[in-house]
């Protein structure tokens, strides 16, 4: 049991540094003119996903924000896709996600870290 709870507790600093190192990246120039593209591009099928996992969930469909984090290659292809807190929306959710091209990132670091925290009204 305590080999399992460190092995969370591993995971969750992981994943926590995964959204730090992405969230500094989507501050400088280059980031952010990424991500200007990458909601472009995405905006309306990741309403679109956040709906249907929601819809094929009901009537309980857990609707707390999440944090989702990829690693994005020079491709766009997206690995490592990962959400907290885990639900059974999330996983849908980067399920979708992990299947979609996105837009090229920039050339450093590769692969790319990308965060986006999702809330539902």
């Amino acid at each position: 049991m305590l080999l399992a709870l460190a092995l969370a507790l591993a995971t969750d600093n992981a994943f926590d540094t995964r959204v730090h190192t992405a969230k500094m990246l989507e501050n400088n120039a280059e980031g952010k003119l990424w991500q200007g593209r990458l909601w472009d591009s995405i905006g309306n099928p990741a309403t679109d996903a956040l709906k249907g996992c929601i819809a094929s969930n009901m009537p309980a469909a857990d609707r707390r924000p999440f944090t989702l984090v990829a690693r994005v290659a020079a491709d766009g292809r997206s690995s490592d896709v990962d959400v907290r807190p885990k639900s059974t929306v999330a996983t849908c959710f980067a399920g979708q996600f992990a299947t979609w091209t996105l837009p090229k990132p920039p050339k450093t670091p590769t692969p790319y870290p990308l965060e986006i925290d999702v809330t539902m009204d």
